[in-house]
């Protein structure tokens, strides 16, 4: 089936990613693409944007070239208890937030350290999503992560940029297939990301698709396929 939306993608504000917001919606649209998400990296990310470039995403419009814009942000996750860098005021304003481990913003700890870090970001209700979270470098229990995601409402993501062989996360392939399998076991849906940071990368799942294939992992549990249903799925929805 069609893919319709990218939940995750970077513009020129993240500092490393090179295209403009009209550039990434352009290129959604010729791609047939009905919704796209602005995620670019919150402020503790080194080079990144500031705190006002997020206050201010309300002057975005709803819609351009055709798709629907979702105005978020890929929040840092700070510690081990799930501290994030934005604040509710500007969350509970946003579409959408991503919340992710980078390596600029808290180095790995230990597995159980790793892991409550996830889950109790997960109890944020801003946080729609956990971003890449088969990253190798930080050792996590992927059964409690998976059971805290469902407990919460949490949408765990495919990321595709983490599946590129040789890339920074090389080695993420089999922590994501275990969650994937967990989900086909729990009946549980996963979205499918680009973490494009550059707009030609908008809409590419191939490395993700690869690995859905090899688990038969059911049509029905990837979100990326209804607008309707994933914008339901949101916390910020509900």
């Amino acid at each position: 089936m069609k893919r319709l939306l990218d939940t995750h993608t970077h513009s020129v504000a993240s500092g490393h990613a090179y295209s403009t917001v009209d550039e990434n919606l352009r290129w959604a649209a010729e791609k047939g693409m009905e919704l796209v998400a602005l995620t670019d990296h919150a402020p503790a990310m080194k080079d990144t944007t500031s705190h006002a470039y997020f206050a201010n995403l309300h002057v975005l419009p709803k819609e351009l070239h055709g798709v629907r814009l979702l105005r978020g942000i890929e929040l840092n996750i700070l510690d081990f208890e799930g501290k994030v860098d934005m604040d509710e005021a500007v969350l509970s304003r946003l579409d959408l937030a991503i919340a992710s481990l980078h390596m600029p913003c808290i180095k790995p700890g230990s597995r159980v350290e790793n892991t409550r870090a996830f889950l109790k970001v997960m109890e944020n209700p801003y946080v729609d999503i956990i971003g890449h979270p088969g990253d190798p470098r930080y050792d996590v229990d992927y059964q409690e992560v998976f059971r805290m995601a469902k407990e919460t409402g949490t949408i765990l993501e495919v990321n595709n940029a983490s599946l590129t062989p040789g890339g920074f996360r090389d080695g993420s392939r089999e922590n994501i297939k275990k969650l994937l399998l967990m989900s086909i076991e729990a009946g549980q849906p996963v979205v499918l990301s680009s973490d494009a940071h550059f707009y030609t990368g908008i809409g590419d799942f191939s490395y993700a698709e690869t690995l859905l294939q090899e688990v038969d992992f059911p049509e029905e549990l990837i979100l990326n396929t209804d607008p309707a249903r994933f914008l339901a799925s949101l916390k910020h929805k509900k």
